[in-house]
């Protein structure tokens, strides 16, 4: 992982075998900082695991093991009430047929390479909890 700063702005390479938030997560220690949105992500990925949450408050979760096109990647990078970093991404990818995958991201090992954008938000503190009957953290700010 290779990153730039200008202000709030960071923008981070990935490098094959990396996976996302396991690294997004190292930034956000490896820097100090308590809140961020991530606002786009490109590149190439394998070994996804995404899905999404059924009415039930519960994931449903899904395999897209060979390599795919990362087309767009969003989210956020929190902090849990322990303090250790959170993400929190959304993406879609295209495969070789060009089908479209889409969902909350809850694994993806970089390919090739994967470039993010992060905005940090210096004088914000994001803090995610639980929610009664749902796996999702909820979001609270400060």
């Amino acid at each position: 992982m290779e990153h730039t700063r200008s202000g709030s702005d960071i923008l981070v390479r990935l490098d094959p075998g990396e996976e996302i938030h396991s690294s997004l997560k190292k930034l956000a220690d490896d820097l100090g900082f308590d809140a961020a949105a991530i606002t786009s992500g490109i590149g190439r990925t394998r070994q996804n695991q995404y899905g999404y949450m059924n009415s039930e408050g519960v994931y449903k979760r899904r395999p897209l093991d060979p390599p795919s096109e990362l087309v767009s990647l969003s989210g956020n990078i929190a902090r849990t009430e322990s303090g250790e970093a959170f993400t929190h991404i959304h993406c879609c990818w295209s495969d070789d047929d060009n089908g479209v995958h889409a969902g909350h991201m809850f694994e993806s090992t970089v390919h090739v390479v994967a470039e993010i954008h992060i905005r940090v938000m210096d004088h914000a503190t994001m803090t995610r909890c639980p929610l009664a009957e749902l796996e999702l953290l909820g979001l609270s700010f400060e």
